[in-house]
């Protein structure tokens, strides 16, 4: 990982993203006046803070000029992979409340390219000029870790050299609608990620902020940490939990004498994360953020790196998912420097 880039409230780098203070009093991030008006007209909010985040993380990796007129390689050489399961949803909306009310006669030709799905990875690819492989991901609670694999499934397997990850959600009525969240409890900000071969990094002198290790995609959070944590893995430094976990949330767990992968009884204790591992609930802080979660927890992961400073060889954990969802996906991020 060679950038990263944020677009949210209260947030000038990674680092910030450890502030333990809810976000809610923090004015909304204002695209216009980080980007400026020209080209934002009628690009929906969600796509807006992508273009953000976007920028910011591809100036951090070196990929782009300060005055963000040009790439500093070839366009061919730049994937993008955008996860978000709500963040249109306010376009697609108002379409069909628009149809149901005026009729399709009364939908304007300007909004209606926004209501597609993939309008956010098109927009950012389409902006600055990346023209690898794009591809938008929208798979409920794993969305975010399910998009930072696709994007190092790209780079390792020869598609493009390097893929900027984005996550993406928005606070408006209508998701709120949905959730049944009040104001001020969702996520409205981006965040972005480089991933790049580690070759093509050294090639151009890049520096790494992060290394992704392991990864895995499991029923439980139970057989995540046994998957991730088990056998002589250097143990976590910190622990970046599913959403609503809560810094003291409960420990997973199976019942006494279910087994395991590897046939380890549930009570023997193997591959589970020690309980006095640090864990960090990014939810209490930016509001539930649905598909952005992941990305945002490896971002706070660099921001762990650099604040635990030099001297730290532990990797970070993170987790998004619990039992009651689909699935749940995990990753190791390990500190620069050293072999995933």
């Amino acid at each position: 990982m060679t950038g990263v880039g944020t677009a949210l409230p209260g947030v000038a780098g990674p680092e910030d993203l450890l502030r333990s203070a809810p976000t809610e009093q923090e004015p909304q991030v204002d695209p216009a006046a980080l980007l400026g008006k020209r080209g934002l007209r009628y690009k929906d909010r969600a796509s807006q803070l992508a273009l953000c985040a976007a920028r910011d993380g591809l100036r951090a990796a070196g990929l782009l000029s300060e005055d963000g007129s040009a790439l500093t390689v070839p366009s061919a050489s730049v994937g993008v992979v955008a996860s978000s399961n709500l963040g249109n949803l306010d376009t697609v909306c108002s379409v069909a409340d628009g149809i149901k009310e005026l009729g399709v006669d009364g939908i304007s030709p300007m909004g209606l390219p926004n209501a597609s799905s993939n309008v956010i990875a098109s927009t950012v690819a389409i902006r600055y000029g990346l023209r690898g492989p794009n591809l938008m991901v929208c798979n409920g609670a794993p969305s975010g870790l399910d998009a930072v694999f696709w994007g190092a499934a790209t780079v390792a397997a020869g598609r493009a050299d390097r893929v900027l990850v984005i996550g993406v959600e928005t606070d408006n009525r209508y998701v709120r609608g949905l959730l049944g969240d009040p104001e001020g409890q969702l996520l409205d900000g981006a965040v972005s990620l480089v991933l790049e071969r580690s070759d093509a990094a050294a090639e151009r002198g890049a520096t790494a902020v992060a290394v992704l290790g392991r990864s895995t995609r499991q029923a439980q959070v139970a057989t995540c940490l046994d998957r991730l944590v088990a056998g002589d893995g250097a143990e976590p430094g910190v622990w970046f939990v599913p959403e609503g976990y809560g810094a003291q949330g409960p420990h997973p767990s199976r019942p006494d004498g279910e087994a395991t992968d590897g046939g380890r009884s549930a009570g023997d204790g193997d591959g589970r994360l020690p309980a006095d591992v640090p864990r960090v609930d990014l939810s209490t802080v930016f509001g539930r953020a649905s598909g952005a979660l992941g990305v945002l927890q490896c971002a706070a992961a660099v921001g762990w790196f650099a604040a635990a400073g030099a001297d730290t060889r532990r990797p970070a954990l993170v987790t998004t998912g619990t039992d009651g969802d689909d699935a749940v996906a995990s990753y190791v991020l390990m500190p620069p420097g050293t072999a995933a």
